[in-house]
């Protein structure tokens, strides 16, 4: 087999869309199901992800608002594969790819990466329902499968009458080689956020939520890690300056090791997004024995059900609550709870498992016969 996976960048600081995308190929490669990553260069000169051969980087000829660009085109009529698969929607990358598989008469598979839960779908309405009307709409009903990567968004694809077969297959999580040398520095009880700072990533509760706990500095710290949005993280230097919380810290963007001995160091990861897709940093987190507080809006409730974290409201109150009760518990038992968190990664999440069902899918739509367990039919 020979497969094409699109994505519209693959810069460094993409986030968690590029970063599973990577991973997957990396390990499908591993997996000796020969596939290639097609994307733009980043027009602002930031640093690619990897330079690994399977990635082929075109120079950025992206016009607005759309971001169309005649060297994917050309590269997509010139170089022929056996399956395609699109990740995200809504850019000409995917388009493009949906019309080379149909023009060339080969499956295509498009994952998208929570683009259409109800949340999303509900900011740019109307351009997104004016592009759905102007051909995505027929690009999503023309795939061979949908990729979901949770059964939440696969019930969300199957809300729009989108009847195609859907393969629920979650993203890889690859275990760095490093992280059995991690150790926590201090017993310092210490929270978390990781992520893009955004507004519905609704860190600006767990900051007051912090606050009301009345941790005092050198009995507890809040870390929050990541960047973003620059009105809201100012936003947020100015929620920790109104409640006058001297003990809650902005590293920044950090990734590699660097982002993993942070997780590392939490007493636990708090995530209360409004909605998540799937949530990569939370697995990073159980990986590295950091238990997790997830939203409901994140599809995690494995979280409680092997007790290497909660799955609860994220409502300010809710949130303060949690941060006392787990103050309150014995340092054995958060390791306990990590170490069941590192074993439902391994094995439910690990990134050649992940590799060989996507593998096992591309072979069912290439090839026919029975269809794998974890792809679904109306």
């Amino acid at each position: 087999m020979n497969i094409l996976h699109t994505i519209a960048s693959m810069a460094a600081t993409s986030g968690g869309t590029t970063t599973c995308t990577y991973d997957l190929v990396k390990a499908l490669n591993a997996c000796g199901c020969t596939t290639d990553i097609l994307t733009i260069l980043p027009a602002n000169g930031d640093p690619m992800i990897s330079d690994d051969s399977f990635i082929t980087g075109l120079p950025n000829d992206c016009k607005p608002p759309l971001q169309f660009s005649f060297n994917i085109r050309n590269y997509l009529n010139k170089n022929h594969y056996n399956l395609y698969h699109t990740n995200g929607l809504w850019l000409d990358i995917n388009h493009a790819t949906a019309v080379t598989a149909r023009r060339n008469k080969r499956p295509l598979v498009i994952t998208p990466h929570g683009m259409l839960y109800p949340q999303a779908l509900a900011r740019s309405s109307r351009k997104k329902a004016a592009l759905l009307f102007l051909g995505h709409r027929r690009d999503l009903e023309s795939a061979a499968c949908l990729h979901a990567t949770c059964l939440e968004e696969a019930n969300h694809l199957r809300a729009l009458h989108l009847g195609n077969p859907i393969a629920v297959i979650p993203n890889p999580v690859v275990v760095p080689d490093f992280v059995d040398s991690i150790h926590r520095p201090d017993n310092l009880f210490r929270i978390g956020f990781l992520g893009r700072l955004h507004p519905r990533k609704k860190v600006h509760r767990l900051i007051e939520a912090w606050g009301r706990t009345g941790v005092r500095p050198g009995e507890g710290e809040l870390v929050i890690i990541g960047n973003g949005d620059t009105e809201y993280v100012k936003s947020l230097h100015d929620l920790v300056t109104k409640y006058r919380l001297e003990n809650v810290r902005f590293t920044g963007f950090l990734s590699g090791r660097e982002k993993f001995e942070a997780l590392a160091s939490l007493t636990s990861l708090f995530v209360p997004s409004d909605f998540e897709n799937f949530g990569m940093i939370i697995p990073e987190a159980l990986s590295v024995g950091t238990p997790v507080v997830a939203s409901l809006g994140t599809p995690w409730e494995e979280l409680n059900t092997n007790r290497c974290g909660w799955w609860c409201h994220h409502d300010v109150n809710t949130l303060a609550e949690r941060i006392d009760s787990i103050s309150r518990i014995p340092i054995t038992e958060i390791k306990a709870m990590g170490n069941r968190g590192k074993q439902l990664i391994s094995e439910h999440y690990a990134a050649n498992k992940v590799a060989n069902d996507m593998c096992t899918a591309y072979e069912y739509l290439i090839n026919g016969g029975p269809a794998p367990s974890f792809i679904y039919h109306e």
